[in-house]
């Protein structure tokens, strides 16, 4: 059996972060979902799902993630149901992620550069997320000191950990 689901879309609103009354942290947010066909209007729809990240990644996904902005999502898909206030059986399906990657920058959009830029935040199997990074190219910003158009970094043999 296989329950795995990839997702890459656009956020609706801002993650909504909440910590549990254990102190796990838990952020929701929607993804709009383009589809791959337009509908009876000539418009291309979309589909509105709900994701849910836990701890780390969930604080990492609240302080990086932001309205609009393009992000990949890997996880599972989960459906619970609960009785609400009028007694009514309400079932929910959501994604509950695992791996969370932001597919451009903030920089991409508030300058509008159309260059690639991907950051990252993934949760490894013990639920640490790793740290999440921009990595630019074609973006000639002195403060990043990955940029270079592909061109060789020169780092002396001083520099180096090993």
């Amino acid at each position: 059996m296989l329950n795995r689901i990839i997702l890459i879309g656009r956020l609706t609103r801002d993650p909504e972060l909440r910590y549990t009354p254990a102190g796990v942290a838990v952020t929701q947010f929607t993804l709009a979902v383009d589809r791959n066909f337009t509908g009876q209007n000539g418009e291309r729809e979309a589909d509105f799902i709900p994701v849910v990240t836990w701890r780390q990644l969930a604080e990492t996904c609240a302080n990086y993630l932001r309205k609009g902005r393009l992000a990949a999502v890997e996880g599972r898909i989960q459906v619970r149901n609960y009785e609400n206030n009028e007694g009514k059986r309400v079932y929910v399906t959501e994604v509950i992620a695992d791996n969370v990657r932001f597919l451009e920058s903030s920089q991409n959009r508030e300058v509008g550069n159309s260059s690639s830029h991907s950051g990252k935040s993934e949760e490894s199997s013990n639920g640490s997320a790793g740290n999440g990074g921009y990595s630019g190219r074609g973006n000639n910003n002195s403060q990043d000191p990955f940029s270079g158009d592909g061109k060789p970094i020169d780092i002396s043999d001083d520099d180096l950990p090993f």
